[in-house]
């Protein structure tokens, strides 16, 4: 009898792993791949990243996070640039912020002038790195945080390009 119960206890702890493993990958973090170049040379097509579905839910989205984004049918994924409430604007390739300039710690292609604009309370405007390809809020407008599925800086695949990105 304590075979018995010991194998099925062996069972247990397996069903208990597996469990944990398909709920961390439905509701945490997914694989996610990078479709096109809008995101060079940060990111570049077909490397595929790890999306965290979660822990901006309770730290927030902040400025330069990288985040996906459902538009329609399909996910892109952009950096986020101006918060909620904010006044932002481009000219001469320099980011203002509320009037203030604020310097971008990452790569990008030169930003064309976009004339001030206020993001509304519960949108987010987001960029492309490559700016001179890029399907963004310049496009599609400010998006809702309903549309952002999650943040990610994790490049999984191909091993060569292994690691954070910011």
């Amino acid at each position: 009898m304590e075979k018995k119960k010991s194998g099925i206890m062996e069972w247990l702890s397996y069903i208990i792993v597996i469990v944990i493993v398909i709920l961390i990958k439905l509701f945490i973090v997914t694989p996610i791949k990078v479709n096109g170049p809008s995101m060079n040379d940060t990111l570049h097509n077909n490397d595929v990243m790890i999306l965290n579905e979660i822990s901006y839910k309770f730290s927030g989205i902040n400025r330069f996070d990288i985040v996906v984004v459902k538009l329609k049918d399909e996910y892109i994924i952009k950096r986020v640039i101006g918060l909620p409430g904010e006044k932002i604007m481009y000219k001469d390739n320099q980011l203002y912020i509320n009037g203030k300039k604020v310097k971008e710690d990452f790569n990008h292609a030169d930003t064309n002038d976009i004339e001030e604009l206020e993001i509304p309370i519960d949108k987010y405007f987001v960029l492309g790195d490559n700016r001179v390809n890029s399907t963004d809020s310049r496009i599609i407008g400010p998006v809702s945080i309903k549309d952002i599925k999650g943040t990610t800086s994790m490049t999984i695949y191909p091993f060569s390009r292994f690691g954070r990105k910011n």
